[in-house]
């Protein structure tokens, strides 16, 4: 296997599960560029925990709403860092309205964010990593909802979808320069962008679910760390679900079930 650089760019790594990989990979011996949308104080807080484990961290802003601009973003910072090795599309938006009601900008705006923007940043950072010959990691964090539907998440499921294909064609595509590209399909994780806070989940407060708890960004942050890391050498166009066995319920009819009578025959 190649060698490639030590280098890590994390897109929306000022908090949640963002910010939990840019440590992992920092704790793994990566320099990492770290990006935010709003909170460059969350951004700075990440880069100061990179720092303290002995690693550079490169701070930009990036806004995903105009993504051809906001993909310049992944240069700069491997121009900062001394090139590019591992690329993490974790920056992500949302929504919670029906699709009658859904206008077309708004369409728009959640797929510039979730799926032009991780296409054209994996974009640039392939180019970088097949130019300097070494291979490379790409992961492109999606949801379980890449697969699984979810009322009031049309374009969010959409662009999940999409960037799981769109992660497979990369794969195939890319594999000839030594680069993997795969995809980590969260279920829910007590993040403050499902509107919890950044501390471990409270056992048996989701009895819906198998594992009846939300899922900690540092279990995200592993297995993004693992398709990362060296070992992952032979893993490419996959899915890693991490959603506590979510998807076996059905995500949709898990979070409305009240009781964990579910469990009993």
């Amino acid at each position: 296997m190649r060698g490639y650089t030590r280098v890590a760019v994390v897109t929306g790594a000022d908090s949640g599960i963002g910010k939990a990989t840019a440590v992992a990979l920092a704790e793994q011996g990566f320099d990492v560029g770290v990006t935010f949308h709003s909170d460059q104080e969350g951004a700075g807080r990440t880069a100061d925990l990179v720092r303290g484990l002995g690693r550079v961290a490169a701070v930009r802003r990036h806004d995903l709403t105009d993504p051809e601009r906001a993909a310049g973003v992944v240069d700069e910072l491997a121009d900062e860092l001394g090139g590019i090795g591992v690329l993490v599309n974790n920056a992500g938006t949302g929504s919670a309205e029906p699709l009658l009601r859904m206008d077309y900008q708004r369409w728009r705006s959640i797929l510039a964010v979730d799926l032009d923007g991780a296409f054209l940043c994996a974009q640039r950072a392939a180019r970088r990593m097949a130019a300097a010959g070494g291979g490379g990691r790409i992961v492109n964090v999606t949801s379980v909802h890449e697969e699984y539907p979810k009322v009031g998440a049309g374009p969010y499921c959409a662009a999940k979808g999409g960037l799981r294909m769109l992660s497979r064609v990369l794969a195939l595509e890319l594999a000839e320069h030594g680069i993997t590209v795969n995809t980590v399909a969260p279920g829910e994780i007590a993040t403050p962008m499902t509107g919890q806070e950044d501390r471990p989940p409270q056992d048996g407060s989701r009895p819906g679910y198998p594992i009846d708890r939300p899922g900690d960004a540092r279990e995200v942050a592993a297995a993004v760390a693992f398709l990362a890391g060296p070992d992952a050498s032979y893993v490419t166009g996959a899915t890693l679900f991490v959603d506590g066995g979510l998807g076996l319920m059905g995500p949709q009819a898990a979070g409305a079930l009240g009781s964990g009578d579910w469990r009993r025959t």
